[in-house]
């Protein structure tokens, strides 16, 4: 199928680098939009750390986030299980006075029993066992999480398979797993916000940005398939998907 001049140019720009855990080469220029949530985690995060004296960030991408939370406590700690991050993360946080850990395995992290007082967790897996072993008692874990049905109209679209490790992953799922390791639930929500794409490059860039998504993409061989998207933004103006998001505020008892 001979394709226009537009689509080309989006799949051909769409080879821009991603580093840490930053979107704004196509979320700075209106070309991903994402519905709000009821709730804001910056929000609820800022909140309890001027209450704690130690802090953990597990995955913490390339320190961006955590970086704009500060006054941060003086013993803070962060993680990430993403090794091109862990230079970016570094660089950004160490000079806070932040230690940043590389971490491959959930249910073995370098902390003593008790250590934080504070846990935050975004868009992170995480074991709720061993979350509870590192956390000290009455201590808080705040954690927003990407569920198992995000962005499954994607996949439809590309006709690919859904990853089978996070179809199940939501908030029943994962209080339930918090309530069984010691946990008391304070809070919690989840939400299903729409998701625009305006162009076919936008959506490439984030699908390469995040290939758990959809592992076996590839623009050649899913061509016609993002042809077919690409019309369908040309003819209504957007892609829109359907996003999964949830939230939980716990306390280990």
């Amino acid at each position: 199928m001979k394709h226009d001049e537009l689509f080309m140019t989006y799949i051909n720009g769409a080879n821009q680098p991603f580093q840490g855990w930053d979107f704004s080469w196509i979320t700075g220029t209106g070309r991903l939009h994402s519905e709000p949530l009821s709730w804001s985690y910056g929000s609820m995060a800022i909140a309890q750390i001027q209450k704690a004296n130690s802090l953990l960030d597990m995955g913490t991408g390339g320190g961006e986030f955590l970086s704009m939370l500060r006054p941060l406590p003086a013993k803070t700690s962060a993680t990430e299980g993403y090794l091109p991050n862990i230079p970016v993360a570094k660089d950004r946080l160490e000079p806070l006075g932040v230690q940043v850990l590389q971490v491959e395995d959930d249910d073995r992290l370098p902390f003593e029993d008790g250590q934080f007082e504070l846990i935050l967790n975004k868009h992170e897996s995480f074991s709720a066992k061993e979350v509870r072993r590192i956390i000290a008692k009455r201590g808080i874990f705040l954690t927003q999480q990407v569920g198992g049905e995000d962005c499954s109209q994607l996949n439809e679209k590309l006709g690919l398979p859904l990853p089978t490790d996070y179809t199940e992953w939501k908030l029943e799922t994962a209080v339930r797993q918090l309530e069984e390791n010691g946990f008391r639930l304070l809070c919690s929500k989840e939400e299903y916000p729409t998701q625009r794409f305006y162009d076919v490059g936008a959506l490439i860039y984030y699908l390469r940005a995040i290939p758990w998504q959809a592992p076996d993409f590839d623009v050649e061989r899913q061509m016609e398939a993002l042809y077919q998207i690409h019309q369908e933004m040309q003819s209504k103006g957007y892609l829109a998907i359907r996003q999964h998001r949830f939230l939980i505020l716990a306390e280990a008892i």
